[in-house]
């Protein structure tokens, strides 16, 4: 397969130069489709709890020969793409039926994609993962479902964002935020449940008493909640299945209690990432991603709605080598995480020359290189240059799945001149590599007031004072 597609990057990550992107990969896919004329048509259809459905069209070559294998590799990694972005238990594959079948021994329990098919069928969606084979003009019409969140700012509100190695909570009054503070923790590695609800509730504590009433608290956290319910998240990892059925799941439903049951919503990081962002802007089409412990993201529509996506692109695929560094969590290789987060500096610094201790945790290893690159360290530079490379070509690949005007990154991964050398770097390759998108994506990052205070407002104005 490596030989039937060739392609030839214009730019190589400086610290990682087998990167394959999965932007120029589907692009050769793409126009080996076009040229041929026994393409076939595929449609991918994926079902959500709440009855909303997306559909994907794309062709495939002749599916024999060199052809089946590159067939199967991209409508894996279609699909893969599509369950982190779009979510589903059940998949409609319309089209070849050997590409249904190929990709119902994949994800199954005892396929590769065994942790997906458990995490979308049993943990997110309550209902065990199928897919089915049906004719290209026989899967279901698409149905999404898209909502408004947030932009409340009237009163006094509270505003927290939960991160692997860190709270941040807020006291925002009519849309100015009065306090706000960063309190260390380590959720990860908690199994009490307790610890989670004790020092959110803190943080709660803490911005009530810079106000004179609370009358809202909005938050947002990693993991996946659906109407303010836990499904699953890298915070409880730790939780035996048990207590987290029993009180992480509705962990947000006792707080709302303990607060007397004012209006209370929590939703995934990455939504409050690109609401934060679409505010600041006075625009839509915006598409978030914070560069922190993990990758999050969030989506706002042209229309400044958001769906009922997952929008979670640590899993994505972004890099199609088949030796790719592999996700510690799903096990699989050249996902999202890898490259844009804390895990992508840690891993990043053996090539870069840089040593530091095994045991240091990932966020204090970022501080080292983040001093390193302020006193002018090239090893530094290096791991920012690469990550660029990463942003560059990745940028490319989203735009295949979204529709974005703004694409807006942020994160301690971004912070000080390591985060400026990211954006050069992939500006760079768009206008080289995909000069239209270079034309129609705005790529920013905000400002140091939009960092301090964006994120805590956006959260603050998630409730309804309605509700």
């Amino acid at each position: 397969m490596s030989d039937f597609i060739r392609i030839s990057p214009k730019f190589r990550p400086v610290l990682d130069a087998d990167f394959l992107p999965a932007s120029l990969w589907n692009r050769c896919f793409r126009a080996k489709v076009e040229e041929g004329e026994k393409a076939s048509r595929l449609a991918v259809a994926l079902e959500r709890a709440d009855g909303s459905i997306s559909v994907f069209r794309t062709a495939i070559l002749p599916h024999e020969g060199a052809s089946a294998a590159a067939n199967e590799r991209y409508v894996e990694r279609l699909l893969k793409f599509l369950l982190w972005q779009k979510g589903g238990y059940r998949v409609w594959v319309g089209g070849e039926p050997q590409i249904a079948e190929f990709l119902r021994s994949v994800y199954s329990p005892s396929g590769r994609r065994a942790f997906d098919f458990h995490f979308m069928g049993d943990k997110v969606y309550g209902h065990p993962m199928v897919i089915e084979q049906t004719a290209y003009d026989g899967v279901p019409e698409e149905r999404e479902t898209v909502a408004p969140l947030g932009r409340h700012l009237e009163g006094c509100r509270i505003g927290f964002d939960l991160g692997a190695s860190d709270r941040k909570c807020a006291a925002v009054i009519d849309g100015e935020v009065v306090f706000s503070e960063e309190v260390p923790w380590d959720p990860s590695r908690q199994a009490n449940p307790q610890y989670h609800f004790d020092g959110i509730n803190d943080s709660l504590k803490r911005a009530a008493a810079k106000m004179p009433r609370v009358d809202a608290i909005g938050g947002s956290a990693a993991g996946v909640y659906v109407n303010n319910e836990v499904r699953v998240g890298s915070l409880y990892r730790a939780v035996p299945q048990e207590q987290f059925d029993r009180r992480v799941r509705g962990l947000f439903f006792e707080l709302r209690n303990a607060w007397g049951g004012i209006p209370f919503e929590v939703v995934n990081d990455g939504e409050v990432t690109a609401l934060a962002g679409s505010m600041a802007l006075h625009d839509n089409a915006v598409l978030g991603v914070a560069f922190g412990s993990s990758l999050a993201a969030g989506y706002v529509t042209p229309q400044g709605n958001i769906t009922g996506w997952l929008n979670e692109l640590a899993f994505v695929p972004i890099d199609y080598r088949e030796n790719a560094p592999v996700d510690e969590w799903s096990g699989d290789q050249g996902v999202g995480a890898q490259y844009f987060s804390q895990q992508a500096v840690g891993r990043l610094l053996p090539a870069a020359g840089i040593a530091l201790p095994n045991d240091m945790p990932l966020a204090g290893k970022l501080v080292e290189v983040q001093k390193l690159m302020a006193a002018g360290d090239d090893r530094a530079r290096k791991i920012y240059q690469t990550i660029g490379t990463y942003l560059g070509y990745s940028i490319a690949h989203f735009a295949d799945f979204y529709e974005i005007r703004n694409l807006l990154v942020l994160g301690r991964v971004m912070t000080g001149e390591g985060g400026d050398i990211i954006l050069s770097v992939a500006g760079e390759i768009l206008r080289e590599e995909f000069p239209a998108l270079a034309e129609s994506i705005h790529v920013r990052t905000p400002g140091e007031k939009e960092k301090r205070h964006g994120q805590a407002v956006a959260a603050a104005s998630l409730p309804s004072l309605q509700q």
